[in-house]
């Protein structure tokens, strides 16, 4: 007779699975083969005596008693984590190279980092502002172990959170009101430029690009300046820029996804491990 226990490795894969949204991108995030992925699934599944992923040729659904258990999977790996957090926390050590972009480092990170160094004090972490398209490669040659990063396609990392895209500028230049429209754009390549760019071919809009730049510092002084509009993630706008929608005449823009992403080489670090925990736990919406 199968034993009634939740292990933990089997909730891990089913978490893993619901947040990822397939069982490969799944395996990429538990370091497991999809084989084994199915597997545990398959064990909690016989465990609880009811399915609890509906599956189709391309995504994953839950059914309403995964729903159910995904509640009590999340608080039981929370717990789990708080636990070895308090116990270990203080004799673990190590080094972290972690990155984030500037627009997301200090509203989401801040409180992060802040809780990390009290329960981790041995642990030394480096951070590394730069844009998610740089991130990206960093994590994949494993010059980074961890990044907060917009998400490129749906399997990357786990998801957190979504962030709005919203247009600002200053009020007293309203540039929004040129033609053709002068705006400031975000490198080749970005979500950020690739979704401003498409809104405004799809509404006709005339559109003259005036200034690049990567960082979110050149985009607040592009808008501030009056010589372009620009987007921002709402998190970064500041309270000198006003921000522009519909009634200025532009359109609605996408939300991004924030994911967090893992480097390979970082699988045996316990170090990560716990700084890997804490995003999620405190950024995973």
């Amino acid at each position: 007779m199968l034993p009634k226990d939740l292990h933990p490795d089997w909730l891990r894969a089913f978490v893993a699975a619901v947040d990822t949204g397939s069982l490969t991108a799944a395996a990429k995030l538990v370091y497991r083969s999809q084989s084994a992925v199915s597997m545990q699934i398959k064990k909690l599944e016989e465990v609880i005596g009811k399915p609890l992923l509906t599956r189709d040729a391309k995504h994953l659904s839950l059914t309403p008693s995964g729903a159910d258990l995904l509640v009590y999977a999340r608080r039981m790996l929370e717990l789990q984590a708080e636990a070895l957090s308090l116990l270990q926390g203080p004799h673990i050590t190590g080094q972290i190279r972690l990155g984030a972009p500037d627009d997301y480092a200090l509203p989401y990170l801040t409180p992060v980092l802040r809780q990390f160094s009290t329960r981790y004090p041995n642990i030394e972490v480096t951070l590394v502002c730069e844009q998610s398209t740089v991130l990206i490669p960093k994590i994949e040659r494993n010059e980074l172990d961890l990044a907060v990063v917009t998400r490129d396609h749906a399997e990357r990392g786990t998801l957190l959170f979504q962030e709005g895209l919203v247009w600002v500028g200053a009020e007293a230049h309203e540039a929004w009101r040129r033609d053709p429209l002068p705006i400031a754009v975000h490198e080749v390549g970005s979500l950020p430029r690739t979704y401003v760019l498409a809104a405004l071919t799809a509404q006709k809009r005339p559109y003259r690009i005036v200034y690049h730049s990567p960082n979110v510092a050149g985009q607040h002084a592009a808008a501030a300046s009056g010589m372009a509009i620009a987007v921002l993630t709402r998190c970064s706008v500041p309270a000198a820029l006003k921000i522009l929608d519909a009634r200025q005449g532009l359109p609605e823009l996408p939300d991004l996804d924030v994911a967090l992403v893992r480097g390979k080489k970082s699988v045996r670090s316990q170090a990560v491990d716990a700084m890997h925990e804490q995003i999620v736990l405190a950024l995973r919406k």
